[in-house]
């Protein structure tokens, strides 16, 4: 019998991913870079799932820097080191071959592309998108771990876009990078010795690729992203306090 596996990412879309699919396995793939109140948030979704979740981790590195600091790469054409060796590898060593894997891509535009590569990529898997089927924004998501009395991930009230790590280094946006220095200036400065080291460009400044120290200081910073709970969302909340 096929496994359901909900990839957990400690992120609001990838809760209410798993609370609306009740998975066999809940997985969560370890990166060492995360902030630490994703700990507290995974623990509170545990209670919320009543349900375990598998840590998947890499068994030769133990964050995002020792990746990059092995690899000699950051980013770039060539993608993210740091997703295949933290992300990837830990899942498909894990994986079996007839597994449905549960991913929590919302119905925002962004997250449809990223769906349809995925699919794309990887056509043998079976996926499924609970919160694109259901037109579920990421505002939405926030809305609803909100309503069942969690807390989201502190890193989303500081503006950032998703509960991952600190820093993503596929991020090109010169507000996130600032963002991040003013938030966690010591993995800003990290970053920026380490992108010059191996001469990576990692921010996009009016269409040009510089180095993340070169981002303005008066650069503006992302803003946090509104729960919005809209007539999809309202929905799927009755479905879930009925069930």
């Amino acid at each position: 019998m096929s496994r359901r596996i909900s990839w957990f990412s400690c992120g609001a879309a990838s809760a209410v991913a798993t609370k609306l699919s009740t998975p066999d396995v809940i997985a969560y793939c370890e990166t060492g870079a995360e902030d630490k109140d994703n700990n507290r948030f995974m623990l509170d979704c545990r209670q919320w799932f009543d349900q375990e979740i598998i840590t998947l981790q890499s068994e030769k590195y133990i964050d995002t820097w020792s990746v990059w600091e092995d690899r000699k790469y950051i980013a770039g054409i060539a993608g993210a080191p740091c997703t295949s060796e933290l992300k990837v590898n830990p899942r498909l060593a894990f994986q079996e071959a007839d597994d449905i894997h549960i991913f929590g891509y919302t119905a925002d535009s962004g997250d449809v592309r990223r769906a349809k590569a995925m699919r794309e990529n990887w056509p043998e898997l079976n996926i499924e998108t609970p919160l694109i089927d259901r037109g579920l924004t990421k505002a939405a998501c926030l809305a609803m771990v909100m309503s069942a009395g969690i807390a989201v991930p502190i890193v989303y009230e500081k503006g950032f876009p998703n509960a991952n790590c600190i820093p993503c280094c596929k991020a090109t946006s010169p507000d996130y990078w600032a963002l991040v220095r003013k938030e966690y200036p010591s993995e800003f400065n990290r970053m920026a010795e380490l992108s010059r080291k191996f001469g990576a460009r990692l921010a996009r400044v009016k269409g040009e690729r510089v180095f993340i120290d070169e981002v303005p200081a008066d650069q503006p910073t992302t803003e946090p992203l509104a729960p919005e709970c809209d007539f999809l969302c309202s929905l799927v909340e009755s479905d879930l306090l009925s069930a």
